[in-house]
C-alpha cells in the first residue's frame, strides 16, 4: 500500500516504512505529526481525492536533519565585466513514515 501525498507545496510517494527527504521541519529529531493531504491511496482498491482524500493520512517522524551539496550560482554578462558567484546548500529534513491509515 503506498500513498501520494502533498507535503510543504511538494508531492512524495510515501510507503511505510520509507524515508523520505523533505524540506526542513522545525522540531526535533523524534518528534511524531500526521499529513492530512493524502492526494491518492492505492492498495487493494485506488482512492483518489478531489483534491484530498477524506479520512485519509499518513503517520511520521523526524529521523534527522541536514544540509544538502553546495550549489554554485554563476551569472555573468560577456564583455561587460559582469561576473555574480553565489553558493547555496538547501536544509532538509528525514522523515521516516511509520504507517498509513484510511477512513
Amino acid at each position: 500500500m503506498y500513498a501520494l501525498i502533498e507535503f510543504k507545496g511538494k508531492q512524495y510517494k510515501a510507503e511505510s516504512g520509507s524515508l523520505l527527504k523533505v524540506a526542513r521541519i522545525d522540531a526535533e529529531p523524534g518528534t511524531s505529526f500526521d499529513i492530512d493531504s493524502v492526494l491518492l491511496l492505492a492498495g487493494d482498491r485506488i482512492s483518489v481525492g478531489a483534491p484530498y482524500v477524506p479520512g485519509a493520512k499518513v503517520s511520521a517522524h523526524i529521523e534527522a536533519h541536514g544540509k544538502d551539496k553546495k550549489i554554485i550560482v554563476f551569472k555573468y554578462k560577456p564583455k561587460k565585466d559582469y561576473r555574480r558567484k553565489q553558493g547555496h546548500r538547501q536544509q532538509y529534513s528525514v522523515i521516516k513514515i511509520e504507517s498509513i491509515t484510511e477512513a
